[in-house]
């Protein structure tokens, strides 16, 4: 406990790093607030209460502000929506590959383009919002006046909420477009460990004692697969230069076991609901569509998660496969001078480090899986299905990584300055000077 005190006394002892987490607390107070401020026009005693599907799955990552219909109501998530469009087309477009390969001026032509389809996302997904969410009896103004100036302001909100993540990661600490989302998320962690330990009341405290002891090993197995890498040793040759020899170490190219991140989870839930949105289309007099419907309506059902986990292994290859080429890092090595030990450069290392990532993914892809699934087994355990969502799925997996990211930001705030590190070995694990750039 003492180290803890003097770890944090470090660090706002560091007059960089205080403003840097000050801004950083500042500017996810002005995003918590917005998500309270509700749509001008709209009565404010109408609106809020429970959102389910899809719906709710964005207002988990709002922490609220959809279905508080408020002026943050699309948050970031148009963003996100665009981002991935982007990532998709930089994968099949020659345009996009050709702006990637331009460094820091193609970059900022594609935030450009990225941009541009965030507002075009935003206004489309406005007027969805709007019809979906607002009762007619809710609007106190005029439905077409209404209508406009929230497709107006909602837009606004978005580019508002852009512009805090980017502020955040110019003058705060951490990525700010995921601090964002996490903040969302965990804000409402603690009304859901409030109402699961009232709900559970004295007579079954040991239930919910061990409920949080269980949430406790779920986390730390979600760590490990967040941090666990398979490290490819890289040695790079000899490079006499005037007087002075370059090259010769051995650094090595880290492949994350979960390379994908939360994006088979993100892109799986999306097709989860085609199954039931299918059977509705064709549920009356038809007992198969009506059963398929009941089905995949319910998440604790064992077709449900069987089908949710089969996709989430496809889209783990899936994703893996167009956010690493394996014959680009290849290249790369053989242009800088570097090899693997044992391994011809060019043709036979891109193989080598195909089969690698295949060896690596199918493990990661099967424990994502089994992450993904977790709140169901919570569900069915007995656990309230707000409080459940935190033994696993997409909140978790963000949480714990965003909290990691920032943690290794800090700490290495902390050992340039030759301070001691969060961690008694001196560095948050995962992150180390050696690694190969491919």
């Amino acid at each position: 406990m003492k180290k803890f005190f003097t770890t944090i006394k470090n660090i706002f002892s560091i007059e960089d790093l205080r403003v840097r987490i000050l801004n950083t607390l500042g500017f996810l107070i002005i995003f918590r607030l917005g998500s309270f401020i509700v749509l001008p026009g709209i009565d404010p005693n109408k609106v809020g209460g429970e959102v389910e599907g899809i719906l709710g799955f964005m207002d988990n990552f709002l922490g609220g502000a959809f279905s508080n219909v408020s002026v943050f109501g699309l948050g970031i998530m148009p963003y996100i929506s665009a981002s991935i469009v982007l990532q998709l087309l930089t994968v099949a477009v020659p345009y996009f590959q050709k702006l990637q390969k331009e460094g820091d001026s193609g970059r900022k032509k594609i935030n450009q383009i990225t941009r541009l389809l965030t507002i075009a996302i935003c206004m489309a997904q406005s007027v969805g919002y709007i019809k979906g969410t607002v009762s007619s009896d809710a609007i106190l103004i005029n439905e077409n006046l209404f209508l406009l100036t929230s497709m107006v302001i909602l837009t606004a909100g978005t580019i508002f909420c852009m512009w805090l993540g980017e502020k955040i990661t110019d003058k705060g600490i951490g990525n700010g477009i995921s601090m964002l989302i996490m903040i969302g998320i965990i804000s409402r962690f603690p009304g859901s460990i409030l109402q699961e330990a009232l709900a559970r009341g004295m007579s079954q405290a040991l239930i919910f004692l061990l409920e949080i002891l269980a949430l406790f090993f779920v986390v730390m197995g979600v760590v490990a697969l967040v941090q666990a890498v398979r490290r490819i040793p890289v040695q790079y040759a000899k490079q006499v230069v005037g007087s002075k020899v370059y090259g010769g170490q051995r650094q090595y190219i880290p492949l994350k076991v979960n390379s994908a991140g939360v994006m088979p989870i993100i892109f799986a839930q999306s097709l989860m609901f085609v199954p039931a949105l299918l059977a509705g289309i064709w549920a009356q007099d038809n007992d198969i569509a009506n059963y398929v419907g009941t089905t995949f309506s319910r998440i604790e059902s064992w077709q449900y998660n069987t089908l949710f986990a089969v996709l989430i292994i496809v889209f783990t290859f899936f994703y893996t496969a167009i956010t690493i080429n394996p014959n680009q890092i290849a290249d790369d090595m053989k242009r800088n001078g570097g090899f693997i030990p044992g391994i011809k450069p060019g043709k036979q290392t891109s193989e080598f480090i195909d089969n690698v990532l295949t060896k690596v993914t199918l493990p990661g892809s099967f424990f994502l899986a089994i992450v993904a699934i977790m709140p169901a087994f919570a569900i069915i355990a007995g656990v309230s299905s707000d409080f459940a969502q935190f033994y696993g799925g997409t909140s978790l997996l963000i949480m714990v990584g965003v909290i990691l990211d920032t943690l290794q930001q800090i700490e290495s705030h902390l050992l340039m300055r030759h301070y001691e590190g969060m961690m008694k070995s001196g560095k948050v694990k995962g992150r180390s000077q050696n690694v190969a750039v491919a």
